[in-house]
C-alpha cells in the first residue's frame, strides 16, 4: 500500500507540472508562426488584436489588382501566392488558404507557399492539417528552417507535444544556428528548458 501511495503522489505531481505548463504557456504570449514568403511588410493600422498587435486591415486595392492578374492569367502561381499573402496579412485565413491551395496546384514544389499554407491552417485552428502540410513542405526541402520552426510552434502550442517541438527546434539550430529561425528556435528551447528543467 505504501508503494502505491508514493507512486500515486509522483504521478500526481508529474500531471500537475504538465497541466501547469499548458496553462502557463497559454497565458503567456506564445511564439507566433512565421510565414515563409513574408517580405517584411508594414503592419496595417487599426485597433488592438492578438498579443497587442495592430488589427489587420485588408488592402482592398491590392486584392483587386491581384484578382485581375489571376483572372487574366490562370497559370500565374505567384499572383495567387501574393493574393494569399494579402489575405493572410488581413487575418482572413480561410481566404488565404484558398489562394495558397490554388498556387500549389500550379506550383506543387513551392516550399514557401506550402509552409505558408500550413501556418494559415494553424491560424484557422486546424493544427493537424498544419502539421501535415509542414510534413509535405519538408518532403520538398528537409532543411527548410522556417518550416521546422513553425512545426515546432504548432507541436508545442497547437498539440502540446513538447518532445516533438524540441525535436523540430533542435533541428533548426543544427541546420541554421545563426539564422533568425535558428535564433528563434534557441530562444524557444531555452524557454522550454527554464519552464521544464530536466
Amino acid at each position: 500500500m505504501k508503494t502505491e501511495s508514493v507512486l500515486l503522489a509522483i504521478a500526481g505531481m508529474f500531471f500537475g507540472l504538465i497541466v501547469g505548463w499548458v496553462i502557463g504557456s497559454q497565458q503567456q504570449a506564445a511564439p507566433q508562426p512565421v510565414r515563409a514568403s513574408a517580405a517584411q511588410e508594414e503592419p496595417a493600422a487599426g485597433g488592438a488584436t492578438r498579443a497587442g498587435q495592430q488589427a489587420a486591415v485588408l488592402d482592398e486595392r491590392r486584392v483587386q489588382a491581384l484578382q485581375t492578374i489571376v483572372t487574366n492569367d490562370p497559370r500565374n502561381a505567384e499572383a495567387r501566392i501574393q493574393l494569399a499573402n494579402v489575405y493572410f496579412d488581413g487575418e482572413r485565413y480561410q481566404d488565404a488558404i484558398k489562394w495558397y491551395e490554388e498556387a500549389l496546384r500550379l506550383d506543387p514544389k513551392n516550399v514557401n507557399a506550402s509552409t505558408d499554407l500550413g501556418v494559415s491552417y494553424y491560424y484557422a485552428n486546424q493544427s493537424d492539417r498544419a502539421l501535415k502540410q509542414f510534413d509535405h513542405s519538408l518532403s520538398i526541402d528537409p532543411r527548410h528552417a522556417k518550416t521546422l520552426l513553425n512545426q515546432g510552434i504548432v507541436r508545442a502550442f497547437g498539440k502540446q507535444d513538447l518532445a516533438g517541438a524540441t525535436e523540430s527546434w533542435q533541428r533548426v539550430v543544427e541546420l541554421a544556428p545563426d539564422s533568425p529561425e535558428g535564433q528563434a528556435a534557441k530562444r524557444a528551447l531555452d524557454s522550454m528548458r527554464s519552464a521544464h528543467p530536466g
